[in-house]
């Protein structure tokens, strides 16, 4: 059987505004209203919808993004030049810093309402 993740809800406090701070930040095309929802399509079939929560609703997350080294480098300048908090590992102890884990790049970064994001350019265990 072939299972693959669909979308996924990610509840912030503004998700019009969340949606479009991730879309802008990794370069990914506008959201678009759904429902409740503001989905973001990523390049594998996957979307997030990203809906209005309360403080009940919002528990912060991690989403990992698998992107080219080339995105990697507009990404990350982006992070830089907006002064965003970033760190080479999920323990957020290497402040300011990149990792090279699989012989790709990775930074883990925070979004809207505490989400820990991270984006990568290898995917873990690659580097057999």
């Amino acid at each position: 059987m072939a299972v693959e993740l669909n979308h996924t809800i990610v509840h912030v406090s503004d998700r019009k505004a969340a949606a479009e701070w991730v879309t802008d930040l990794l370069g990914l095309d506008p959201p678009r209203p759904f429902g409740p929802f503001y989905g973001v399509d990523l390049a594998n079939g996957v979307q997030l919808d990203f809906a209005d929560g309360d403080d009940d609703a919002i528990r912060p997350t991690h989403y990992a993004f698998l992107i080219s080294e080339g995105e990697f480098d507009e990404i990350y300048g982006r992070i830089v030049e907006r002064g965003i908090d970033h760190w080479a590992d999920p323990g957020a102890s290497r402040r300011g810093q990149i990792n090279h884990n699989d012989g790709g790049r990775g930074v883990y970064f925070l979004g809207p309402d505490g989400h820990f994001l991270e984006v990568i350019t290898r995917p873990y265990g690659s580097e057999s």
